[in-house]
């Protein structure tokens, strides 16, 4: 019998899957999940996340919108990256569209909308996350959210269950809050799409590296 996971294998083991095999996800699965990842910590204690969990015909409604809204070119309401950080999403995408990945080339547009409308689909997950906030809070709030975020995506590794944190959807705020029926005192921060591995897919191959990590930390000791 395998030992049981530990934080630090949890840690150097998780990746963003882009495959799943369509088997749900136990409900009480994602229950004793979520109820673990609500202990994370937050300002002043506020517990600021809000969590919508989509399956069956609630996701496909969803993802049916999403991909609609990108496939209408509609514009999203997603920031620019800055130039200074460009470097990484072009390394990332030569990973993920290259032969390790979808494979698809350039010039192949067809190709790589479709690959990219996964994204919208949830990557065709049995399950998806949608994870908003209350508007009328402050940028800190957001840190404790993406505390949530990680702990949830722990929690489901711990449990043999894959996910990939999804930004292109929340990209879409306004067509989630249609199709949830959220009204405009929230905001839209992140999707996630839940479910098992396909280990046969190439795409979950794709690692990404790391610059060093003394690259983003000084010790000041005077």
């Amino acid at each position: 019998m395998p030992d049981p996971p530990t934080l630090t294998s949890l840690l150097t083991t998780r990746h963003s899957t882009r495959a799943f095999h369509p088997t749900p996800i136990p409900r009480a699965l994602l229950e004793s999940t979520l109820a673990l990842a609500h202990l994370s910590p937050s300002n002043s204690n506020l517990q600021p996340w809000r969590i919508k969990i989509l399956t069956g015909a609630a996701l496909t409604r969803l993802s049916t919108a999403l991909a609609a809204a990108k496939s209408a070119n509609l514009p999203p309401s997603t920031a620019l990256i800055p130039p200074s950080y460009r470097h990484h999403r072009s390394a990332l995408g030569k990973q993920l569209y290259g032969p390790q990945g979808y494979d698809v080339a350039r010039e192949d547009e067809e190709g790589m909308r479709a690959a990219q409308l996964r994204n919208y689909r949830f990557f065709d997950a049995p399950c998806g996350v949608v994870v908003y906030m209350e508007s009328c809070l402050a940028q800190i709030d957001v840190l404790s959210v993406g505390m949530w975020v990680q702990s949830f995506c722990l929690a489901l590794g711990e449990r043999g269950v894959a996910c990939c944190v999804s930004a292109s959807v929340a990209g879409y705020g306004e067509v989630i809050k249609k199709e949830l029926g959220l009204g405009d005192e929230v905001e839209v921060l992140v999707g996630v799409a839940v479910g098992y591995e396909d280990g046969e897919e190439g795409i979950n191959g794709v690692r990404t590296g790391r610059d060093k990590w003394e690259d983003s930390v000084d010790f000041m000791e005077d």
